[in-house]
């Protein structure tokens, strides 16, 4: 037999018309809405209204904390004994960005920690879980994950296999179709899984420049008081740093290309010197925060640390932990067997590199859920390039998508490189002309 009941529409959907409104919502509205959707009591086109007006309205710091708050209570949270914790985030949108690979085998191998809870991709080619599941395991439940600590001082795993910030994960289903990465959501989505790890001292990376998330430096110094400021009203230390975010970072696009240039810059090769080089300034920042390394010599303390290959001999404990192969060669990581080769036609320089195209070609090319699917550059802005040289190879796992990935690249690259730099810049810039070869 079957029992039908007539109910009430949930309340949680007067509140989100108010935010639609333009109006605050308070802590007990805020709280309603989240438990609405951990009871699936929302639909889809409920929520997605919510991250549009949230998108469109914003959230004010005071909305952010109880956002932030009822994730947390949302999910479990991980308790580890040894202090201080510590993290990292980058708010995303630059390719090829895979700091924490290289900067969480450095903190653990200076014998802090720093259990890394990593999203997979929203809007990017690749998010960090992606590229760390090419080498092992990343979903991985609590007891797993404080397992791996105990044994290592790190992990990377992949936040949405454990039940912490559970809520966050909800909504990124919502956001993920949408590409849309409201800033109160994004804000309170960052802080509210560092609060559920433990983590007490985190640095935040905001890379700034045309193609990023955040366009100029005064924006991105907005962004960083605001983390500072929400983290002392949730009792962590938050410290920001700006980065370049004007091209990729690294040559490599995609999980298994990226997997491939963290291993090769572990075992000491001299590749993406900047991918090297902001992951051991990072590194260094942390290692100043976690008071192993004195003022200004963090960088010094990072670098030996990966030239002496105790980063390497970490990143395998790690992996090994995880339930992956800590012998795993550059060589044994696959990738697309269906490749295209971007030519120079004419000699010149590189004057930009579009992100959001270059991760739309990947994207359509079939990363991240294509593990060998990406785009391997082989210059960076402004490098001299001559007619004849391979710019870009472009990897996929099936024709089809290959034929894709050209067709974006035919259509886009032409519009964006060509026509928007002339305007945007100077009519002295001689765009790049490509082809294929």
């Amino acid at each position: 037999k079957v029992f039908i009941e007539p109910v009430e529409k949930p309340l949680a959907i007067e509140f989100i018309k108010k935010k639609m409104h333009g109006e605050h919502l308070c802590e007990s509205e805020i709280n309603e809405i989240i438990q609405g959707v951990m009871d699936e009591e929302l639909s889809d086109v409920e929520l997605t209204a919510f991250i549009t007006s949230v998108f469109i309205r914003g959230l004010n710091n005071e909305e952010i904390v109880a956002l932030t708050k009822a994730i947390i209570k949302s999910g479990t949270t991980l308790n580890f004994q040894k202090k201080p914790i510590m993290d990292k985030h980058c708010i995303g949108g630059v390719p090829g960005n895979r700091t924490t690979m290289l900067v969480v085998p450095i903190v653990a191998a200076a014998g802090l920690t720093i259990p890394k809870t990593s999203s997979r991709s929203i809007t990017s080619p690749a998010g960090t879980a992606d590229a760390m599941e090419v080498l092992c395991p990343v979903n991985l439940n609590e007891k797993k994950i404080e397992q791996i600590v105990k044994k290592t001082n790190g992990c990377i795993a992949w936040g949405g296999g454990v039940n912490l910030a559970a809520a966050d994960d909800k909504l990124i289903k919502i956001r993920h179709p949408l590409k849309m990465d409201p800033r109160g959501v994004l804000l309170a989505s960052i802080l509210a899984k560092k609060k559920a790890v433990g983590s007490t001292h985190i640095l935040i990376d905001i890379p700034v420049g045309a193609g990023a998330k955040i366009l100029t430096h005064k924006e991105g110094e907005v962004l960083a008081k605001q983390f500072m400021d929400l983290g002392s009203k949730l009792d962590m230390e938050i410290h920001c740093v700006t980065t370049p975010g004007y091209d990729p970072i690294g040559f490599a696009i995609g999980p298994a290309l990226e997997a491939r240039e963290i291993l090769r810059i572990l075992q000491g090769e001299q590749v993406s010197l900047d991918l090297i080089d902001k992951s051991l300034v990072m590194s260094g920042l942390l290692l100043e925060m976690g008071d192993v390394a004195k003022l200004g010599e963090g960088k010094k303390m990072a670098t030996e640390i990966l030239e002496s290959g105790k980063a390497l001999k970490k990143m395998k404990e790690i992996i090994k932990a995880q339930g992956g192969n800590p012998n795993i060669k550059v060589e044994d990581i696959k990738i697309g067997k269906f490749k295209l080769d971007v030519l120079v036609k004419n000699n010149g320089r590189i004057h930009l590199i579009h992100n959001k195209i270059i991760s739309e070609i990947a994207r359509t090319a079939g990363a991240p859920k294509d593990k060998g699917a990406g785009i391997y550059m082989y210059f960076e802005k402004g490098d001299k390039v001559k007619k004849g040289q391979r710019l870009m190879t472009i990897y996929a796992e099936s024709k089809r998508k290959l034929d894709a990935a050209r067709e974006i690249f035919d259509r886009k690259v032409s519009i964006e490189m060509d026509k928007v730099v002339l305007d945007r810049y100077s009519t002295e810039v001689k765009p790049m002309v490509y082809d294929f070869g």
